[in-house]
């Protein structure tokens, strides 16, 4: 298969990230002439491998947050925790680590567009969040959820999501929302943590 014929194939998906399978599926050609193909374009400086079996144009700015959908396929996940906190103003310190938070299990991913680490809450927790407002189409909590995804995931031995340098909150932020959220959590040893940490930072 031609560059030319490939691209073709990459344009048509109208973004800049898309799978293997994506341009398998449209070209109709085996896998391993499609990843050939794929792998000569990154050669040329044109495509960036991000992971085994995901892709991106090199000519395009592209966010590290648009790659998310792609992580986890077959879960959703939405930008939590630390990460979250920055994107609302609320910690300043920007994050090494892009934290996500789904349904799948927890694992960190490691890509040529940044690192995630993937941290898994109870299905009944999993919401509070809407579509990202600035740059990137990808799913991110709310303030007040953010906030206590953190202290949810710091119940459970992960005590840097309960420390909390300079945080400041907007005149937005709602504790009586955040409060709402408390009451999802399921463990009742879970929650009375939480609450109590809530407490602490109001």
């Amino acid at each position: 298969m031609s560059r030319q014929n490939i691209l073709v194939y990459i344009k048509q998906l109208n973004r800049p990230v898309f799978t293997t399978s994506e341009v398998m599926a449209l070209s109709g050609k085996s896998p391993s002439t499609i990843t050939q193909s794929l792998n000569y374009l990154q050669k040329q400086g044109l495509l960036i491998k991000v992971q085994r079996g995901i892709w991106a144009e090199a000519d395009s700015r592209i966010s590290p947050y648009s790659i998310i959908p792609f992580l986890t396929p077959r879960h959703r996940a939405y930008v939590s925790f630390v990460s979250a906190l920055h994107l609302h103003g609320m910690i300043e310190q920007i994050p090494q680590v892009i934290t996500l938070a789904s349904t799948s299990h927890t694992r960190t991913v490691y890509t040529k567009m940044g690192t995630f680490a993937i941290h898994q809450i109870a299905p009944q927790f999993f919401k509070g969040f809407d579509w990202y407002h600035g740059d990137g189409n990808f799913l991110i909590a709310q303030p007040e959820k953010a906030l206590v995804d953190s202290l949810y995931l710091s119940a459970h031995k992960k005590k840097q999501f309960g420390f909390f340098p300079e945080m400041s909150f907007p005149k937005s932020f709602s504790f009586a929302r955040a409060r709402k959220w408390v009451k999802c959590i399921s463990i009742p040893s879970v929650r009375l943590y939480v609450e109590k940490k809530l407490i602490e930072l109001s």
